[in-house]
């Protein structure tokens, strides 16, 4: 990877890249880059964990979810999974719709990585309704409901600071075989529509992500639904929370091994790059796109509005080892204020139809 970046940056006409150049090429060059290579990277053994990773009872809920959606809001029996990962997402709620329902689904996984696609063909065999898909452009003419789990914050962003009252974009050069930062006067002109779209003003030595990638995957998802629902769940900031001091460094970081790391020009292409997405941005954008607001709020109240604390009450066993011990040790996990949960938000935007919030969830 260093080589390619090396060739890369040096062919470049100022000899410098972007951020965002840098982690599509991190995360995503066909040889190199870290989702693309042959090698585990969520759970245990990788270097990072997914909410979905924790227990099946995350897909299991979803799926009990859109079911209730397709009985009474007239929602397809059709789901877009964009980033199946390992697959586990996708057969837990497979299992649960199975256990649920006689009606047919079909279940669509938009994956780029070579390796997460061989791991997901396993599933097709105890799913045939599983259709795997390279890209969302592939996805043509959907009615149903297209939902991602850690997608935007994957995306790469270019990055900006405010120094002395002026607005510079952080490039990135290489020299002995070293990667470094060198700070440019703003002059991309995305970059300056997003500043004033979004009202964003940074305070002084302040630096922040600009997720321009954001608004060309909204076109897309919009681009191939033609009539269902948007749930996209990540964990960002809203304008007004971007300005907090805490946030004045941005929340670019990486992961290795389990260990976070701030540095991510330290081992590129061999760790995962991350972002805190633009909540707002992501709203107002959806608009645009014709992807209308319908809700927003934090994963833990959207587990227990589908219904999670039934699981656990309905289930007791003295034994702490026992698997029903171990899954209610999992719910309260995915519930608890300051558990996984809090991190995360669940916004839903919807197209063609006329739901409200009050709709979502049963009473």
């Amino acid at each position: 990877m260093l080589t390619y970046l090396k060739n890369f940056i040096g062919n470049s006409p100022s000899k410098l890249i972007s951020y965002a150049d840098f982690i599509e090429a991190a995360l995503y060059h066909p040889v190199h880059g870290y989702y693309m290579k042959e090698r585990q990277k969520i759970g245990r053994q990788g270097d990072f964990i997914t909410t979905s990773n924790i227990s099946d009872l995350y897909g299991r809920q979803v799926a009990k979810w859109f079911s209730y959606l397709c009985e009474n809001m007239s929602l397809p029996p059709v789901f877009c999974e964009i980033g199946g990962g390992t697959g586990r997402f996708a057969q837990a709620f497979l299992h649960e719709w199975a256990d649920l329902k006689d009606t047919p689904l079909q279940y669509y996984i938009v994956e780029t990585s070579p390796y997460h696609r061989k791991l997901q063909e396993d599933l097709k065999c105890q799913f045939p309704a599983i259709v795997n898909l390279e890209s969302i452009e592939e996805l043509k003419d959907f009615e149903g409901m297209i939902f991602s789990n850690e997608l935007f914050d994957a995306l790469p962003v270019h990055v900006i600071q405010k120094q002395d009252g002026s607005l510079f974009e952080v490039m990135i050069g290489i020299e002995n075989e070293t990667l470094f930062e060198l700070k440019v006067p703003l002059t991309n002109p995305d970059i300056l529509n997003f500043l004033e779209e979004s009202n964003l003003v940074l305070n002084d030595e302040q630096r922040i992500e600009v997720p321009i990638a954001m608004e060309k995957m909204l076109q897309a998802i919009s681009g191939a639904l033609t009539k269902g629902m948007v749930v996209t769940v990540d964990y960002g900031y809203t304008f007004e929370e971007w300005k907090h001091p805490a946030r004045r460094k941005g929340s670019l970081r990486g992961y290795y091994q389990q260990q976070m790391i701030e540095n991510i020009l330290k081992y590129p292409g061999e760790m995962d790059i991350t972002s805190h997405i633009h909540l707002d941005y992501l709203l107002n954008k959806g608009e645009q796109v014709n992807l209308a607001f319908l809700a927003k709020m934090r994963q833990d109240e959207f587990l227990l509005k589908t219904g999670i604390l039934k699981e656990l009450e309905s289930h007791f066993d003295p034994n702490p080892f026992s698997e029903v011990s171990k899954r209610n040790r999992s719910i309260r996990s995915l519930i608890m204020p300051d558990g996984i949960s809090s991190y995360f938000q669940i916004v839903i935007q919807q197209k063609n139809m006329e739901l409200q919030k009050k709709d979502l969830f049963a009473e």
